[in-house]
């Protein structure tokens, strides 16, 4: 038996620990005499495509990670692009909204509003505190776009830990999923005999505030080298909990952040292929969005960067933005709105409501339509030929999760542009022939981001997660295309190399964290990118 000795840092001295074995195959009959390792991956693999049903196949590979993670995340790895959509969207929603009639075992840490003045003993009750260096956190309170699911949005945090293992090769036993259960609005749910959560009504802000607070404290003392990502909080708590604790903490908002950055790295490519066809300079882009939410006003303060970048200022880049709620063009004269609504409301519009979005495209003359309001069919038949009677190359985006709640899908946008499109969607959609061509859809997925975040943030040890850190991943993704996904028009990367992508967003994330004076890992400083980038593909876990 080898015993691996590996340095690490404690209190500023260096000191040595065991490094995790692999665990000892079993012995000698307690297996069948002839059970091969890449037979059994077969057989897995074949076991998994047996399923007819997509939540089917979701109850196999959470029986699969919890039987044998190695075999899982090899699967994982070698079929990324079959496997992404049942760990994850649109797979992960329908595995939400089941969740406690699909529940076999637990995984996670649970923290729930009984816990509130105890948080710390709660959290002191997981298994591998030194190990842990990355928690996504979750209330539940808005699942995709499927509204309060309770603690049925456990998957989430799962599904999303999963994405960082096989994603950027986190260590698995360094991830830890966590629910907080302060109750739940969803009255199914509530009068649901197997609902595994507090059958009370949601807690009132201010009572959510200071269990936040201790929540977050807490987490910092038990867990001293933990990176955590927020997600699918509701609108006003994912503005109001980023706000009040991204300085405090190393923290970021993947609804908020992730998505933004995401969107901006998919809309450079885009905007470039739309404007070589239509002759229009970078800077006289225009984009409407179709939803204001956290999502929608986060993406869009993101998007800000790529006018920035072209040499507008930050008011010039406000203006190329315009957004629509379920009451029409937001302006100012309107009357009152949600405070994160003010940001992007029109000063240059005082006229009657608009609410139609074909007259409201006529009037803005956008170059671009995103959808993120969750409203199935939003962006229809006229909708898209006014945007391709604008447009010689529409960029198209309805990036609302999971499908069934997509704006509209590839085919009906190929469709009803003439195959014009520049389209990205949240979720997947199949490729399309199109007067002899194969026309190629993108897929907006966070995954191509927050991985790549949580690495870098990781390795660098940062203090915070700044704003410039999240461009810098976006950026990153944006020029990770290889000239054949260019040549093709595409907007993403094929997700086959998400490893290769997550690393090159790392490099990127800790560069700019270096920058900004964030990161505590000084040696790395000191690397240039080569070295740095072997660096970070030899800290990637694999199977």
């Amino acid at each position: 038996m080898t015993i691996v000795l590996t340095p690490y840092w404690s209190n500023g001295v260096q000191k040595l620990k065991v490094a995790p074995q692999p665990p000892p195959k079993p012995a000698r009959g307690l297996t069948p005499p002839v059970l091969d390792e890449s037979i059994h991956y077969r057989r897995c693999l074949a076991q998994l495509r047996s399923k007819d049903k997509g939540i089917e196949k979701y109850i196999y590979l959470s029986q699969l990670k919890d039987a044998d993670a190695n075999m899982f995340y090899k699967l994982c790895l070698n079929h990324m692009s079959e496997i992404t959509p049942l760990i994850y969207t649109p797979t992960v929603g329908d595995a939400c909204q089941q969740y406690s009639h699909i529940y076999r075992r637990p995984e996670g840490l649970y923290i729930s509003i009984k816990d509130k003045g105890n948080v710390g003993k709660v959290l002191r009750n997981w298994p591998k505190i030194d190990d842990a260096r990355i928690s996504v956190v979750t209330d539940g309170s808005r699942i995709l776009g499927l509204g309060d699911l309770g603690v049925n949005g456990m998957p989430i945090s799962i599904g999303k830990l999963s994405l960082y293992i096989a994603g950027a090769g986190i260590r698995p036993s360094a991830t830890i999923p966590i629910c907080i259960d302060v109750g739940t609005d969803n009255k199914e749910f509530l009068e649901d005999p197997l609902y595994l959560g507090l059958r009370q009504p949601r807690i009132p802000q201010a009572e959510m505030h200071e269990l936040m607070e201790e929540f977050m404290h807490e987490m910092s003392v038990v867990f001293p080298h933990l990176i955590i990502q927020f997600e699918d909080f509701s609108t006003d708590k994912a503005f109001a909990f980023l706000k009040a604790f991204r300085d405090k903490y190393p923290l970021f908002n993947d609804d908020i952040q992730g998505t933004g950055a995401v969107v901006l790295s998919g809309f450079l490519n885009a905007a470039k292929i739309s404007s070589a066809a239509s002759g229009r300079p970078l800077k006289d882009h225009k984009i409407l969005f179709l939803g204001a939410g956290s999502a929608g006003v986060g993406v869009g303060m993101q998007l800000m960067s790529f006018f920035k970048l072209q040499g507008l200022s930050e008011q010039e880049a406000r203006e190329r933005i315009y957004l629509v709620d379920s009451q029409g063009l937001i302006f100012d004269s309107r009357g009152p709105m949600a405070e994160h609504k003010k940001f992007f409301s029109r000063k240059d519009y005082n006229g009657p409501p608009m609410k139609d979005l074909v007259d409201i495209i006529d009037y803005v003359k956008p170059t671009a339509l995103l959808g993120l309001s969750t409203i199935k069919g939003a962006f229809n038949q006229p909708v898209i030929e006014t945007m391709s009677a604008l447009n010689p190359r529409p960029i198209i985006f309805p990036l609302s999760n999971p499908v069934r709640l997509s704006e509209c899908e590839f085919h009906e946008a190929v469709e009803w542009s003439k195959g014009m499109v520049i389209f990205a969607s949240g979720s997947p959609f199949p490729q399309q022939e199109f007067n002899g061509h194969t026309l190629y859809p993108g897929q907006g997925n966070n995954m191509y981001v927050f991985p790549g975040i949580g690495l870098g943030s990781i390795l660098a040890r940062v203090s915070s997660i700044t704003d410039s850190m999240i461009e810098a991943a976006s950026l990153g993704l944006a020029n990770s295309l290889t000239e054949e996904e260019h040549s093709l028009d595409l907007v993403y990367p094929r997700i086959e190399r998400i490893r290769e992508i997550s690393a090159g967003i790392a490099l990127a994330v800790i560069r700019e964290a270096q920058k900004n004076g964030v990161d505590r890992s000084i040696d790395l400083r000191k690397m240039p990118d080569a070295a740095l980038l072997s660096f970070i593909k030899s800290k990637m876990w694999n199977p």
